[in-house]
């Protein structure tokens, strides 16, 4: 019998078992450091604090999670579209290439959440729409590089073969060029899977609406209510870590080729 993720039981526990003792084992230890130093509940408080928090408003918090994971998954869209469609037209011309990529490291290396305000001034500070831009800014430069070089560096042999029986470039794009951008393009989604709900979140917090992920963190933050901001903090990382999840799905049924794959239990 296997897995979603293409494994057996045996296999799935044996490799994530350890992530998760130690997990448990890290919040047995932040309970007892929080009892054992005296740490005040507005610097940190205990897990099992956090948990009663959590319970008391969950359906809350997940109803303000759902409204921040829309706002992610709306921006995390278009940065993929957005980013792959650039990718493809870089990679195509060599001027434009030479041109626009030194642009986009370079804009990529900026801190893309300082957009939030001027957003929220132009699509409005209540509008999903000025979230999913800071999302989808922050996914589509590391999509659109990471895929121009999967879309270039391909090996010669390989064009040459294919050009050896009359390929076109359309049959390179999609028999070699594509296939071979496919790793890259999905270490970009890994990553842009997690800056989505950090972008969208930290974006709430300069003005969203009500019941947002972000906004709540910041109100209860604000009213000294830090066991209630923790739960909500917990409640956007595991939104987090299923898109994560989702994602790396979705490249083992895409790549079953690859060699990363192939060297796994």
């Amino acid at each position: 019998m296997t897995t979603l993720l293409g494994r057996t039981p045996r296999a799935v526990a044996s490799r994530y078992m350890p992530a998760a003792l130690f997990f448990v084992a890290f919040l047995a230890l932040w309970e007892m450091m929080v009892v054992v130093f005296d740490i005040k509940g507005f610097l940190l408080p205990k897990p099992s604090v956090i948990a009663q928090a959590y319970v008391a408003d969950q359906r809350v918090v997940w109803e303000a999670g759902w409204v921040t994971l829309q706002e992610a998954l709306g921006g995390f869209f278009i940065g993929v579209v957005g980013g792959g469609i650039a990718a493809l037209a870089t990679a195509r011309w060599t001027m434009l290439r030479e041109s626009a990529l030194p642009f986009a490291i370079a804009i990529n290396s900026a801190p893309i959440v300082a957009l939030a305000p001027i957003f929220n001034s132009w699509f409005g500070s209540t509008n999903p729409v000025s979230k999913m831009a800071v999302v989808a800014v922050m996914v589509f430069f590391p999509v659109m590089i990471n895929m121009v070089r999967g879309l270039t560096e391909v090996q010669p042999r390989e064009i040459e073969l294919l050009r050896s029986y009359a390929a076109t470039p359309r049959e390179l794009l999609l028999k070699v060029r594509f296939p071979n951008s496919l790793p890259y393009l999905f270490n970009a989604l890994k990553v842009g899977s997690a800056l989505a709900m950090i972008g969208a979140i930290v974006a709430e917090y300069f003005a969203g609406p009500n019941r947002a992920l972000g906004v709540y963190i910041s109100q209860k933050a604000a009213g000294a209510k830090f066991a209630e901001a923790w739960a909500a903090v917990i409640v956007g990382s595991a939104m987090g870590i299923a898109l994560y999840l989702i994602v790396t799905l979705a490249e083992r049924r895409a790549m079953p080729w690859h060699e990363s794959r192939r060297s796994r239990p």
